[in-house]
């Protein structure tokens, strides 16, 4: 499970895989394996404020070590966190602590691609990937075509799902933890492609590799998240 908060990604896994990596780490896999600046184990020390820089690994984890990486997160000063990575006891246990102060929102949404060249929208001054809430009693497939078309107006047959995402925001005073389910998408017509300004997108581009990377300069972690995993399915097919 990985969760976004703050736009910095926060891992769980499991006990074995964190003792794995200190081990043996794999540079070649940035996106689940960065490079960690401290490893701290639960077990004998306390999360504390000054552990919050850098890429952080966390051992043998627990739902108490959740409650207070939360905690920490939303009243001390973590602008020099890059990463967290909680090797959980029992994974479980602590997707389940992380989850419970939230109102849980589902979402789904695309990574569209046409030619070789990827489908975002610029939105509130980021660069994004079209995306969007579930109706009531809509499955997550439906959701994320229905959620393309609607911000693009872009007709799109959905495959394989990429990946999951978790990101954490406030609205009207409550914290919401969005699920999104994020799928490989093709495309059936883009005939009538134009931006869904009632949703204050302002343009919908295709782009190609390299103005894809240059775009998620300006975007958020988890797009980046997402668009890397995308790539290296790419890769292993």
């Amino acid at each position: 499970m990985i969760v976004f908060i703050n736009d910095r990604p926060i891992r769980l896994v499991g006990a074995k895989v964190a003792a794995h990596r200190v081990g043996y780490p794999d540079q070649s896999d940035s996106a689940i394996t960065p490079d960690y600046d401290q490893i701290l184990d639960a077990r004998l020390e306390s999360l504390q404020e000054d552990a919050l820089h850098g890429h952080l690994l966390v051992l043998n984890a627990t739902p108490a070590t959740v409650g207070k990486l939360l905690l920490l997160l939303q009243k001390a000063d973590a602008n020099r966190l890059l990463s967290v990575t909680l090797g959980c006891l029992d994974k479980g246990d602590c997707e389940a602590a992380i989850k419970k102060p939230f109102r849980i929102s589902r979402a789904a949404g695309g990574v569209v691609v046409k030619d070789a060249k990827n489908l975002l929208i610029f939105r509130r001054g980021k660069w994004d990937l079209p995306k969007g809430k579930l109706d009531e009693g809509e499955s997550s497939r439906k959701a994320a075509a229905r959620e393309v078309a609607e911000e693009t107006g872009v007709r799109v047959l959905v495959g394989e799902r990429i990946c999951t995402t978790w990101h954490v925001y406030t609205l009207d005073g409550n914290r919401i933890l969005k699920r999104t389910k994020w799928y490989r998408m093709s495309v059936i017509d883009d005939s009538r492609m134009a931006p869904q300004a009632e949703e204050d997108i302002e343009k919908v581009e295709w782009l190609n590799r390299r103005d894809t990377l240059l775009a998620l300069t300006n975007s958020f972690s988890s797009i980046r998240y997402v668009m890397e995993i995308a790539n290296q399915r790419v890769v292993k097919l």
